[in-house]
């Protein structure tokens, strides 16, 4: 049992010491995939999203990274980020809307990369 937890804090202790290295290729665009200039990557959000809406996509990337990399269940309902947006009132709709698909893009990048 002991050995066990020492495992896993040697795990996350590794994870901690590499994670802003492995985040930075768990973003890339993948090499063999070509990308046209102006369409950017997965991680990009789309050309006609208002610029709350790409607050929104880009917090939700960040936020579906971090449930990824904590090992939780992808759920964007669980994100206080989502449920409570730190944005004007007249503007929560369309940052939860770009919140929802940063996170769906960014879990299934993810995930399809893992193999999943």
């Amino acid at each position: 049992m002991k050995s066990k937890y020492l495992a896993l804090s040697v795990l996350a202790f590794s994870v901690a010491v590499t994670g802003p290295v492995f985040s930075a290729h768990a973003f890339a665009a993948p090499q063999d995939q070509a990308v046209a200039p102006d369409q950017g990557g997965w991680d990009t959000p789309p050309r006609e999203f208002r610029e709350i809406q790409r607050q929104g996509f880009h917090d939700g990337v960040e936020a579906a990274r971090k449930d990824f990399d904590h090992h939780r269940s992808p759920d964007v309902e669980r994100r206080d980020e989502f449920r409570h947006p730190h944005v004007p009132e007249s503007a929560r709709d369309d940052y939860r809307d770009g919140f929802h698909h940063g996170y769906d893009a960014a879990m299934h990048h993810m995930m399809d990369g893992q193999g999943h």
